[in-house]
């Protein structure tokens, strides 16, 4: 496995381990439909949450700023897929974890209802 993927995977653990010790249910991780991905599904109150976790090891770059509007748009599309095939009548809400550093001295930002879906998707 590419080093990258390994620190993405790091940063979806610890990413789901804080959601959890924060009160949330994890529905699904890494859900796949075709080329459409939602690294993680979440329940909290009534809400269905669809996490997007960005990961650099490198403190000098913003893992926040790797989701941009393209990427927005293709978590949108995977939050419409999930959401129709599961049928969960759950307001939804787009959250986004950051997380910056090595393994053993990392930061991690949450971003709760981090961007509104568009108006239309194209």
């Amino acid at each position: 496995m590419a080093k990258h993927n390994r620190t993405g995977e790091w940063g979806e653990d610890i990413a789901a381990e804080w959601l959890i010790a924060k009160g949330y249910s994890i529905i699904e991780r890494n859900w796949h439909l075709g080329h459409l991905e939602i690294d993680i599904v979440a329940m909290k109150d009534d809400r269905l949450i669809f996490v997007e976790v960005k990961t650099r090891e490198n403190t000098d770059i913003d893992p926040v700023s790797a989701v941009d509007r393209r990427k927005i748009m293709r978590v949108v599309r995977a939050a419409n897929a999930y959401i129709a095939a599961s049928a969960l009548p759950h307001e939804p809400q787009f959250d986004i974890i950051a997380i910056s550093g090595p393994p053993a001295a990392h930061t991690l930002a949450h971003i709760p209802d981090a961007f509104r879906p568009p108006r239309q998707v194209d």
